[in-house]
C-alpha cells in the first residue's frame, strides 16, 4: 500500500491552512484515453447516430476580450468588432447545421453555457442571433441557458435581447468589488457602478444573476475581502462562486513575481499566501451561510432556489457536452474533444465546409482542428469521485464494496488529518477538506494509479 503526502495531506493542528502546501491547479483529473484520428467518414457517421447519453449540454466558446486581466493566462484574441462579427456569423451557421442533425435531435439538452473570453462583448444583435441558433437544438423545458461575461458594456439592449433569446442565467466576473483592487487586476468599473447594475438586473424575475469572486488578488487584504462578501449580499444577486487565486504561469501577476514585484494597488502591495487564502475561504463560507445562503458545492453558494447551477454540477458528472467554437472542449459519443484555439485555423475549417457545398457539409458541422480522444474507461467512476468531493459528500453506496475497501486507507488518512469524516454511508468533507478538495481529488487519482486493484 503506497500512501504519500500528496495523496493524504499532512498531519497538522490546523488542516485548513497546512494540510497541503499549495493549490497548484484549478481542476483535477486523470485519463485512460489516447488521441485518435477521426476520419471525415467517421465524423459524419457520428452526427447521423442517436446519442446514448441521458443528460447533455452545449458549450459555446466566444474567445475575445477587450483587455487581459492580471490573473488570466488564457487571453486569446482582442475584441475587434469585425473579427467578432465574422466569427459569430460562422459560429451560428455551424450551430444551426449541428442542431438539425439526427445526433443533436436524438435527446434533449439540460443546459447551455456560453463562455469565453468575454461573450458579453458581442453586440446585442449578435446575442439575438446566437440565441436563435441555440434554440434550434431540442432544449428541455426547464433548460438552464447561461451567458458569461462582464458588466461593463452589458447595456440594456444586450440584456433585453438576451432575455428574449432565451438566456435565463447570467454569470459575471466581478472578481472584487474594491475599486483599487479591480483597477490593479485590469477590470473596468468601480464598486458603485457594479452594485447599481447588479441590483437592477437581479430584480428581474426570470433570470438568475451570478457573480465570481477571487480571493488572494494582489492588494486584496482580509478587510477588503470581507467587504467584497458583504457587497455580494447587498447587491441582490442570486449566486456566487468563490475562487482561489492560483499562481498559473504566463499571467501578468506571474511575470511580475518573477521580477520580484507585486501588482498591488496604490495603497497596498499585500499578497495573500496560501494560509491567508485559506482563512479568506473560511470567512467567505461562514459569512454566506450565516446569512442563510445555501452551499451547492465547495465554491458555489446561492441566495435562493432561483440559482440552480445546472451546467457546473452536470459537467462534473461526466455528461455529454457538445463543444462549439475555437478553444471549446467537450465530448461526442464518449470521445473527449478539444478544439484548437487558433482562430485562423477555425475559420479555414468553416470556409472549407462552405466551399464543398455537398450533402455532407450541409448536414454535418465541420470537424474543426483540435484533439479527439478515445473514451475514458474510468469516466463514470471518476465522475462519481469528482462530483462527490466537489459537493462535499461522497456517498459510498455509489461505489462497489471492493472500491470502498481499496480506498478506505486513503479515506482514513484524510479523516486523521482533519479533512473528512468517514462513516458507513459517506465520506463527508470538513471545511478544510472543501478548501483542499482539488488537491484531494488529485491525491485520490494518484492513489488509484499507484495502488491498482
Amino acid at each position: 500500500m503506497i500512501l504519500t503526502p500528496t495523496m493524504t495531506g499532512l498531519a497538522s493542528p490546523d488542516p485548513l491552512q497546512h494540510a497541503f502546501k499549495v493549490k497548484s491547479a484549478p481542476h483535477a483529473g486523470r485519463s485512460g484515453s489516447r488521441p485518435i484520428n477521426v476520419t471525415p467518414e467517421l465524423w459524419q457517421q457520428w452526427w447521423q447516430q442517436p446519442t446514448q447519453a441521458q443528460q447533455r449540454a452545449l458549450y459555446i466558446h466566444i474567445p475575445f476580450c477587450r483587455k487581459r486581466c492580471s490573473f488570466c493566462n488564457f487571453f486569446e484574441n482582442g475584441a475587434n468588432p469585425q473579427r467578432i462579427s465574422d466569427y459569430m456569423q460562422q459560429l451560428c451557421q455551424q450551430l444551426m447545421v449541428a442542431a438539425n442533425s439526427p445526433f443533436a435531435q436524438s435527446q434533449g439538452f439540460d443546459t447551455v453555457y456560453v463562455g469565453g473570453g468575454t461573450p458579453t462583448d458581442i453586440t446585442a444583435s449578435e446575442i439575438a442571433m446566437l440565441g436563435e441558433a441555440i434554440n434550434r437544438f431540442p432544449l428541455l423545458d426547464n433548460a438552464e441557458v447561461t451567458l458569461e461575461g462582464r458588466l461593463n458594456g452589458f447595456n440594456d439592449d444586450k440584456w433585453h435581447n438576451a432575455l428574449e433569446a432565451g438566456f435565463n442565467r447570467f454569470s459575471f466576473g466581478v472578481q472584487s468589488f474594491d475599486t483599487e483592487v479591480r483597477r490593479a487586476a485590469g477590470r473596468f468599473d468601480d464598486k458603485a457602478q457594479l452594485l447599481q447594475r447588479l441590483s437592477t438586473l437581479s430584480q428581474h424575475d426570470s433570470a438568475s444573476i451570478v457573480v465570481d469572486l477571487i480571493f488572494g488578488l494582489p492588494g486584496q487584504t482580509m478587510s477588503i475581502w470581507q467587504q467584497d462578501l458583504q457587497a455580494v449580499i447587498d447587491s441582490g444577486v442570486h449566486g456566487v462562486d468563490l475562487y482561489q487565486l492560483i499562481g498559473l504561469g504566463g499571467t501578468r501577476i506571474d511575470r511580475a513575481s518573477e521580477k520580484g514585484k507585486i501588482l498591488g494597488t496604490d495603497s497596498s502591495e499585500f499578497q495573500a499566501d496560501s494560509q491567508t487564502r485559506a482563512q479568506m475561504y473560511a470567512y467567505g463560507a461562514d459569512h454566506l451561510e450565516s446569512n442563510q445562503w445555501q452551499r451547492l458545492s465547495s465554491c458555489h453558494w446561492r441566495r435562493d432556489a432561483r440559482e440552480r447551477s445546472v451546467y457546473n454540477s452536470l459537467a462534473k458528472s461526466g455528461i455529454e457536452i457538445l463543444p462549439f467554437g475555437a478553444g471549446a472542449g467537450g465530448s461526442i459519443h464518449g470521445h473527449g474533444t478539444m478544439n484548437a484555439r487558433s482562430l485562423t485555423d477555425w475559420h479555414q475549417a468553416q470556409q472549407q465546409a462552405c466551399t464543398l457545398n455537398n450533402a455532407a457539409s450541409l448536414s454535418t458541422p465541420k470537424n474543426v482542428p483540435g484533439m479527439m480522444l478515445t473514451p475514458n474507461p474510468s469516466a463514470k467512476l471518476d465522475a462519481i469521485f469528482k462530483r462527490g468531493l466537489d459537493s462535499g459528500e461522497l456517498r459510498l453506496n455509489q461505489l462497489k464494496s471492493q472500491q470502498v475497501n481499496q480506498l478506505r486507507p486513503l479515506f482514513k488518512a484524510w479523516q486523521d488529518h482533519g479533512l473528512a469524516i468517514l462513516s458507513n454511508q459517506a465520506l463527508t468533507l470538513t471545511l478544510a477538506g472543501r478548501f483542499w478538495n482539488v488537491n484531494m481529488q488529485t491525491g485520490l487519482f494518484e492513489f488509484l494509479a499507484k495502488n491498482p486493484q
